[in-house]
């Protein structure tokens, strides 16, 4: 089958397994898809990986954007082959000890992480995080390099920089913070009672950083920030417009969060989700372990798409990738540090 020559849509969806199904492949190429995330159910090994991407990318020209949560420590979608990265706890500890080792190996990883993806055809990793960590929220834990705003904006700039080496963009998540809220927003609706100027203050540091300056995207969190807008922030025109477009000057893809996830149903069935998304200001939304729900958005969401969101995604590509010499130096550096942590 020929590829299908069309822009790439503001839907980013799922598969099931290590290879397509003939639904898949209907489905990927439908005009409001964009891109694929995939799962650790998606990899057995690198050459299998290497083949799935091969087959998602000759689909559609362009290639639809395939995406991957892959930070480190215990979201590592992909292990067999690859380096096993640290947790960001762990590198903004090392920058606490030795600041200049420590922006070091952060750039390291970016560039491992990258890299290697790169190698196997996947474009984007959901990556860095930018949540403080306050000791609240056991979702975000040691996936934060720590509670100090300024240690998250030093070193998610470095590990950034490590991805555009490898021609990876990077991902902010999860705007404007989630470290504060404990609840899960995978099966809870977490919120967050704090006043907008603590917020500002803390969690949105980051993002008025030179590290939010050159994100290629954000994703919002699934969090209500009840005294400040009552829809959780991926779905309020406060946040994604006023704030982080107006005020912070953000030019990149916004991602929502997956749209299957508990702290997403407050706002109605898929449809309305999706609507509501893209009307607070999202130019991707993300469907996740529902195909029956993809089906369901595919066939009935009629969104107006701007030749300003079209932009936005179609920048996602992937740029040149690391020199071998830089990525063979960054893999063996992380390993030595990873051992170091055992």
């Amino acid at each position: 089958m020929s590829a299908l020559h069309l822009p790439l849509g503001p839907v980013m969806c799922d598969v099931a397994g290590h290879a397509l199904t003939e639904d898949e492949r209907t489905r990927l190429r439908h005009p409001l898809v964009g891109g694929v995330i995939l799962f650790a159910r998606n990899f057995a090994d690198p050459e299998q990986l290497a083949a799935l991407c091969t087959e998602i990318h000759a689909l559609r020209s362009p290639g639809l954007i395939i995406a991957v949560d892959h930070e480190g420590g215990r979201v590592q979608r992909f292990r067999t082959g690859f380096t096993r990265l640290p947790a960001m706890r762990a590198l903004g500890e090392s920058y606490a000890r030795d600041p200049d080792a420590g922006l070091a190996m952060a750039r390291h990883v970016g560039c491992t992480l990258a890299g290697e993806l790169r190698e196997q055809g996947v474009d984007l990793s959901f990556t860095p995080v930018l949540d403080l960590e306050y000791g609240r929220s056991a979702v975000i834990g040691d996936r934060a390099f720590g509670a100090d705003s300024a240690t998250v904006s030093v070193m998610a700039a470095a590990l950034s920089e490590g991805l555009a080496e490898a021609g990876m963009g990077a991902v902010g998540k999860h705007f404007p913070g989630h470290g504060w809220a404990e609840a899960d927003s995978h099966v809870a609706i977490p919120r967050d009672e704090r006043i907008f100027e603590a917020v500002w203050a803390e969690d949105i540091a980051p993002y008025r950083d030179r590290v939010g300056k050159a994100l290629a995207g954000v994703m919002p969190a699934h969090v209500i920030y009840e005294n400040i807008d009552p829809r959780p922030a991926g779905f309020s025109r406060f946040w994604l417009q006023d704030v982080l477009r107006k005020r912070l000057g953000f030019q990149g893809v916004i991602f929502s969060d997956d749209l299957t996830m508990e702290g997403a149903t407050v706002v109605g069935d898929i449809v309305a989700r999706a609507e509501a998304a893209f009307g607070a200001g999202c130019d991707m939304v993300l469907v996740c372990n529902r195909p029956d729900l993809a089906d369901d958005l595919l066939a009935r969401w009629k969104p107006a798409v701007s030749d300003a969101t079209s932009a936005r995604i179609a920048a996602l590509r992937p740029g040149p990738r690391a020199a071998d010499g830089r990525l063979a130096e960054a893999r063996a550096a992380v390993q030595d540090f990873v051992a170091s942590l055992a």
